[in-house]
């Protein structure tokens, strides 16, 4: 500590827990003179470029750019090792968090978290040009998103339905006019911290978590919303009343994408890592994914709470899984559309012919989704399902106790009535979790 702030005279130390992910071991320092510092060591590699980025984005955050936002960001003190590990002191700014899926509709958090996030993209690209950060444009944003598709789909581990729904909207050029602003990289609902107005409700006064300050796509700090569903439309309206700028209207839609790809990058994570845990943990949650998709194709804008949005808070919809191993062989093969259309005509045949008897439908694999051949048949010709309420279940139950089984999936209607107002606590988190485990 002394040796990242020379001459200060410590007081007293305490643990700091608020915005802990297990990646760091962090504690806070008070000084005679008042002040309140954090202090974070890296755990490991990953961890270490995490706070250098910091640290460089946050000295990038010159006194004109601090006065054009209407929150604070924490100062930078300095750099030390601790032991082995990399330390980053900045100061400790006061506040407190609210979780994505708490984050309440109308006015109060919502809307000044949609003020603040376009407090942060007004901000002159020459503050990140001036440090040497990343700038990307519309199209090398795309770019990226395009190889993150073809490396996940070469794993053979992303069901058919997703590759031509991620391939389509990178496709779609309408979704590509944009102008890159400054971003935080990927903010989440932790990045804020609120004071208690008295009139207004929560308002941010700090923003946190500066690491990934760059030039890209806004989309990359709303994609978060979709853990949000309740407060994502009045954080949408926000943000776009206060943007002075051309409308961008791919922006929901590419954050939708984005969010979606999460799923993406944890298996390509996993394979590259040759951790099979990670992959199967990601199979399972893609499964789920292709599962739960039913009208949003990612082609135009359309209703700010898309079906994507409403499962992603329907994780407690799906019975546990009672089964402790899923068959996932067919999970591994190589996409081939003529195949899977083939594949879902021959079933259709033999439905037709009746032929199945009891003994033959009890050996059906258990991880199997039960669905009405109709259903299923208009599901497939359209690439689109049923909610998403496996991914909810799949994301509490592989980041959560039982981490890598993946869900068992049901489409009984009867079980969706029962159950659905259960529904809307367990997975409005859940995006949030597996971004703070990204880099497990």
């Amino acid at each position: 500590m002394t040796a990242a702030l020379p001459g200060a005279e410590v007081t007293g130390t305490r643990a700091l827990t608020a915005d802990g992910d297990g990646r760091f071991d962090s504690a806070v320092a008070s000084l005679a003179d008042g002040r309140e510092l954090a202090i974070r060591v890296a755990d490991d590699d990953d961890a270490a470029r995490e706070l250098a980025a910091e640290a460089l984005a946050l000295r990038a955050l010159t006194d004109g750019a601090r006065a054009m936002l209407p929150f604070r960001a924490p100062g930078y003190i300095g750099e030390t090792r601790v032991g082995e590990g990399r330390a980053l002191v900045t100061e400790l700014l006061p506040g407190f968090q609210i979780e994505a899926s708490m984050v309440p509709a109308g006015r109060g958090a919502a809307e000044s978290m949609g003020a603040a996030i376009a407090a942060v993209h007004g901000l002159p690209t020459s503050v990140v040009r001036g440090a040497g950060l990343v700038m990307r444009s519309a199209e090398e944003s795309r770019a990226e998103l395009e190889r993150l598709v073809d490396t996940a789909a070469a794993t053979g581990r992303v069901p058919a339905r997703l590759t031509v729904r991620w391939r389509d909207a990178v496709a779609d050029d309408d979704l590509w006019r944009f102008e890159s602003t400054v971003v935080l990289g990927g903010a989440q609902a932790t990045s804020f911290l609120f004071d208690d107005h008295p009139e207004r409700g929560p308002e941010v006064t700090g923003v946190i978590g500066w690491h990934g300050l760059a030039v890209g796509d806004p989309a990359l700090d709303l994609s978060w919303l979709s853990a949000a569903p309740d407060a994502a439309a009045d954080v949408h309206g926000a943000y776009a009343r206060a943007m002075d700028r051309t409308p961008d209207a791919g922006l929901e839609v590419r954050a939708r994408l984005l969010a979606e790809l999460e799923f993406a990058r944890w298996l390509v994570h996993g394979d590259a890592l040759r951790r099979e845990d990670i992959v199967e943990d990601a199979a399972a949650l893609l499964e789920a994914l292709a599962d739960g998709l039913r009208h949003d194709d990612l082609a135009v804008p359309g209703d700010r709470r898309s079906d994507v949005d409403s499962a992603m808070d329907a994780l407690d919809r799906v019975p546990v899984a009672t089964t402790p191993e899923v068959d996932t062989s067919m999970q591994t093969d190589a996409y081939n559309p003529e195949e899977l259309w083939a594949a879902e005509a021959d079933e259709d045949d033999r439905d037709a012919a009746d032929t199945t008897t009891p003994a033959e439908q009890d050996v059906e694999p258990a991880s199997a989704p039960s669905q009405p051949d109709a259903d299923r048949r208009a599901a497939m010709a359209s690439i689109e399902t049923e909610d998403l309420s496996g991914v909810a279940h799949a994301f509490a139950e592989a980041h959560g106790s039982t981490r890598g089984e993946a869900p068992a999936l049901t489409s009984s209607p009867a079980a969706d009535d029962d159950d659905s107002e259960e529904a809307q606590r367990a997975a409005r988190a859940a995006l949030q979790r597996w971004k703070s485990s990204s880099s497990e």
